[in-house]
């Protein structure tokens, strides 16, 4: 399928150290990598379509020393079974909150790029207290029809990720992080879901001179998402 190719590039399992996971949900195992156990307060990262969250790990435990973070590997990806798809990752993020939730007092949700559309479902239909989107848009479809503009996006594309949609049903607090030279994520997509988070009063950081993959790699990345999260 012509989607498979344009959203997914699942990354294999990565030696990383740190503890692990797994959930179980549809009869799939979802592998997830948790740094800093014990913490009162949860945060559940869900990352890009290329991402292999491993390599994240270590700055999430040196800066968010505070929460214990939950970092999924989406079906398909970093030894999680399965293939990954629309409805099976909601699926899935709806059930590692629920049961993360019950372990601590309070949960936080990253998503980036892929991972924001997610993080945005996810926090449509269940109570977090932050939502951090980082290289966001406003839908996938809306994405792919930008970059292929030839193509009729609507009737190729099975899974939407339509973020915008959602942000009516999400009453967290909202931090939007843009990366200012995103070649992937156009700024128009991203202004898109700016406007569509409006009535929320989202915190708007855009990180200078980044790009789409090497966001995370600037200070200041890291600083307004601590600073968010406190």
């Amino acid at each position: 399928m012509m989607q498979r190719t344009l959203i997914y590039f699942p990354r294999g399992a990565v030696d990383h150290g740190y503890p692990e996971q797994t959930f179980n949900n549809q009869g799939e195992m979802i592998n997830t990598i948790v740094v800093n156990g014990g913490q009162q307060q949860a945060l559940i990262y869900f990352g890009g379509n290329a991402e292999a969250v491993a390599f994240n790990a270590a700055d999430f435990a040196r800066v968010l020393s505070d929460f214990t973070v939950y970092l999924v590997n989406y079906r398909g990806y970093g030894g999680s079974s399965g293939s990954p798809n629309e409805q099976g990752l909601y699926s899935d993020a709806l059930a590692i909150y629920d049961q993360v939730s019950r372990q601590h007092t309070g949960t936080a949700v990253i998503g980036r790029s892929l991972g924001s559309g997610i993080a945005s479902y996810l926090a449509a239909r269940r109570d977090i207290s932050r939502l951090v989107l980082v290289t966001p848009f406003d839908s996938i479809e809306a994405v792919a029809q930008s970059q292929f503009p030839i193509y009729p996006m609507k009737y190729l594309l099975r899974d939407k990720y339509d973020s915008a949609a959602r942000s009516k049903d999400i009453k967290a607090k909202v931090l939007l992080v843009i990366a200012e030279h995103d070649r992937v994520i156009r700024r128009a997509r991203s202004d898109k879901l700016v406007e569509a988070f409006a009535p929320l009063k989202p915190q708007v950081e855009i990180i200078k001179n980044a790009d789409h993959n090497d966001i995370s790699q600037y200070p200041k990345y890291y600083q307004v998402i601590e600073s968010f999260l406190k």
